[in-house]
């Protein structure tokens, strides 16, 4: 990471309630993402790659 601060964005499915809520930072080579709950800890990080193919293969549940 070059120093340069991540920004954050917050799901669309998470609530303002608290519970499950992922967030997510891109960079051009890296898509980042973390648990809201716990911004200080580790986070993911995979190719935009990786995370397309994720996203396809994600249903939505009702």
């Amino acid at each position: 990471m070059s120093g340069t601060a991540l920004e954050w964005f917050k799901s669309s499915y998470s609530g303002d309630e608290g519970g499950a809520c992922v967030e997510v930072a891109t960079r051009p080579t890296t898509i980042h993402i973390r648990d809201s709950k716990t911004p200080t800890t580790p986070h993911l990080t995979v190719t935009p790659t990786a995370w397309t193919a994720f996203l396809g293969s994600v249903t939505t549940r009702t």
